[in-house]
């Protein structure tokens, strides 16, 4: 939720006029890479997308390649930050990974998502620094998250798991069965919420019926 859009706040911050001039730009850049690809985009283009001088664009970003990496790195982090929120002492596993695979699979299917997914495959085979640290900052520190949170559900005994970073990925992979792929390749339109709900469903009672502790009273 936007800040400015909350009834009778007052208190907000202003940008530092750096700041404001960085997010400019890269509002710009996103729309350029977004509409053009990474191939097309040159600097000249975005700079004038983003209203500011050539001069001024490589003030704050030294190379395309580091802008780019930049929109992505904030793009999934700040959905990161909501999606992979999970309280180590809530022991209800049900409710907590239902919402983390509803979350996380309506993330995966913002248009926005999958064509900055689709740019990063792209040009990773020729620039395998981008995806490395895009899978480091993305997909790779979502598993780490729920891992700790298995970890910590293992250590209440509430789940009994051999390895929690595969048991992670296995549930992250389960959540986006038959949905996120055909997206990534545009082999149909995207999938309902009823469609949605039921993939993340059946993921979460296969988790359970793997790993839950089974109660020997």
């Amino acid at each position: 939720m936007e800040p400015d859009l909350l009834e009778g706040k007052t208190s907000v911050a202003p940008e530092s006029p750096d700041s404001t001039k960085r997010r400019q730009i890269m509002d710009g850049a996103r729309e350029v890479f977004l509409s053009h690809g990474f191939d097309a985009a040159s600097m000249g283009v975005i700079a004038r997308t983003s209203g500011v001088s050539k001069g001024t664009l490589y003030v704050y970003f030294d190379s395309k390649q580091c802008l780019f990496e930049t929109i992505v790195r904030e793009e999934f982090a700040a959905q990161a930050q909501v999606v992979f929120s999970l309280d180590p002492v809530d022991h209800d596993v049900e409710a907590v990974l239902t919402r983390l695979g509803r979350g996380y699979v309506n993330f995966l299917c913002q248009p926005r998502a999958i064509s900055v997914l689709r740019t990063v495959i792209s040009i990773s085979e020729r620039m395998p620094e981008i995806g490395k640290k895009f899978y480091e900052t993305g997909p790779a520190m979502g598993i780490a998250t729920l891992c700790r949170y298995l970890e910590s559900q293992v250590a209440a005994g509430t789940l009994v798991i051999e390895d929690c970073e595969v048991a992670a990925a296995q549930f992250l992979d389960s959540c986006r069965a038959t949905i996120f792929r055909p997206m990534l390749l545009n082999a149909g339109d995207g999938p309902t919420d009823e469609r949605r709900n039921h993939v993340v469903g059946i993921a979460v009672r296969t988790f359970l019926a793997a790993y839950r502790r089974v109660s020997t009273i």
